[in-house]
């Protein structure tokens, strides 16, 4: 279909399904979505020109004991954690920690490779981007339920390498690493593991003090760490209990007296076990879409922030699974939308960068453009009817997801886009480094002594690296483009861009 008919139509739909609505307002349109799809209960804010502009909650987070869902209520939010966890992985990068193309190997402690390519590297962007060609394979459930209930609990490397206790050959694809695309919630145990041997730190601890705590999230990776459980949504399938329900009674801390840090980052389930509320999950949003900032409070430098929702894979047609056409171009640890017919729609003609999430009955969205920060999250607990969740008519997202999507463009979407926002100009700092061109150099700050300085391009890729001894650098012949460059020194740790 012509991209330009494709786009008029589905505009003539929205104006259709607005005018059928007649003087319904927002909230009552989403409430109706909600009950039509026998939803148990649903948080929807979304966010404009950076600052949270609404967030209305439908429904039970409880139906046993008849708790509402409120602004407090705090979700499984499944797969968006991933996001989360990528981000706590990306503050270790900013520290100069590791190289996005370094070999996992030489961090893990293991050998970690697909037997049939033995001499070929997995890296921390084939992890993030979900083309290590690892996968959940039939050893992973089993792992899982022994990381749950062994004390301590297994090796990650007993799951990944042959030999190993829990491992099965569909582990790994037939497939060259970086060549391919399949989305496998093991990698971010591996990374959930190597957030924990960088740091040393626990992996639920270093993401609460380092990501959650500075955006004022409530939320956690462990849920000893939430202050009243009565907060936390029970997730429903046929109105069964399927994950949370705890019915008042927090659960005992988990005993990890024999747990060595780095041995195993799937104990707190780094691919889809945070619990946070949707407000809380629209500060982690608009710090992601504002390039490091909320409240006015700088959480991550800008080149760190904006490395992450840079394409790292595109879909061909035959260099992956598009997951039912709902994955196209992902980043790293981003889904990146391309608008695609029966695929990637959340606002149409707009390209979002999020993550949806869905286990045991819940499914969520969080999506948001940085032009002018505009953003969306959607959470359900789970439904009531017993034939689950309908797939959408123009996407590949579900039924009530596709819905949501549409009445938060019709009510919340387009009146964001016509606010006139007076554009402040960018706060300048000074900056340690400057680029001679005439001469090819760096120029730096002559405090910064002892220190190490590392060049990247736009995609993250390491092209430079060298001591710092003198006040200039002479920089190898490199192509034209905007570099990021980081110094780590006694100073501090330092970056700005450079465009040479």
């Amino acid at each position: 279909m012509n991209r330009t008919l494709y786009i008029l139509i589905l505009t003539a739909m929205f104006f259709f399904n607005q005018k059928k609505s007649g003087a319904q307002n927002y909230h009552e349109t989403i409430d109706n979505i909600a009950f039509e799809n026998q939803l148990i209960g649903m948080s929807v804010a979304v966010v404009c020109n950076g600052s949270i502009s609404d967030i209305h909650n439908y429904g039970k987070a409880d139906l046993n004991r008849n708790i509402a869902v409120t602004d407090s209520t705090m979700f499984r939010i499944a797969s968006i954690s991933k996001s989360v966890t990528a981000t706590a992985l990306m503050k270790l990068f900013e520290e100069g920690l590791f190289g996005l193309d370094d070999n996992v190997s030489d961090y893990l402690g293991f050998n970690l490779y697909n037997p049939q390519y033995p001499s070929q590297s997995i890296t921390f962007r084939m992890l993030l981007s979900h083309t290590s060609g690892l996968s959940d394979g039939s050893g992973y459930s089993p792992f899982l339920s022994a990381t749950a209930n062994q004390n301590p609990p297994p090796h990650i490397s007993q799951l990944l390498t042959p030999g190993g206790l829990y491992y099965t050959s569909d582990m790994w694809l037939s497939r060259e690493p970086g060549s391919w695309f399949s989305y496998a919630n093991v990698n971010f145990g591996v990374i959930g593991t190597l957030i924990e041997r960088l740091s040393g730190v626990r992996f639920d601890i270093f993401v609460r003090e380092n990501i959650l705590l500075p955006l004022g999230i409530h939320g956690s990776f462990n849920i000893s760490d939430i202050g009243n459980i009565n907060n936390v949504a029970v997730l429903y399938r046929n109105s069964i209990p399927q994950a949370d329900n705890y019915q008042g009674i927090a659960p005992p801390p988990r005993d990890l007296s024999q747990y060595n840090i780095g041995t195993n980052g799937l104990i707190f389930s780094p691919q889809g076990g945070l619990r946070i509320s949707a407000a809380d999950l629209c500060n982690f949003m608009i710090m992601q879409a504002s390039g490091g900032k909320w409240n006015n409070m700088t959480i991550f430098d800008s080149t760190t922030i904006n490395l992450m929702p840079q394409t790292q894979w595109d879909y061909n047609g035959s260099n992956g699974n598009n997951y039912y056409n709902l994955f196209r171009r992902w980043g790293l640890g981003f889904h990146l939308t391309t608008n695609t017919l029966n695929g990637d729609i959340v606002i149409p003609g707009t390209p979002m960068t999020g993550h949806p999430g869905e286990a045991y009955g819940l499914i969520s969205d969080m999506y948001f453009e940085k032009v002018k920060q505009f953003g969306l999250i959607f959470i359900t607990n789970g439904y009531s009817g017993s034939a689950g969740y309908a797939w959408g008519n123009y996407s590949a997202f579900y039924l009530p997801e596709e819905q949501i999507f549409n009445a938060i463009r019709q009510f919340q979407f387009n009146g964001c886009f016509s606010v006139s926002v007076q554009e402040e100009p960018d706060h300048q700092e000074t900056t340690p480094i400057r680029y001679n061109i005439g001469l090819n150099q760096l120029e730096i700050e002559p405090q910064i002594k002892n220190g190490t300085l590392k060049l990247y391009d736009i995609t993250g890729r390491l092209c430079f690296s060298i001591k710092i001894n003198k006040p200039t650098v002479q920089l190898p012949a490199l192509d034209k483009g905007i570099y990021i460059a980081r110094i780590m020194s006694s100073a501090g740790n330092m970056g700005c861009s450079i465009v040479l």
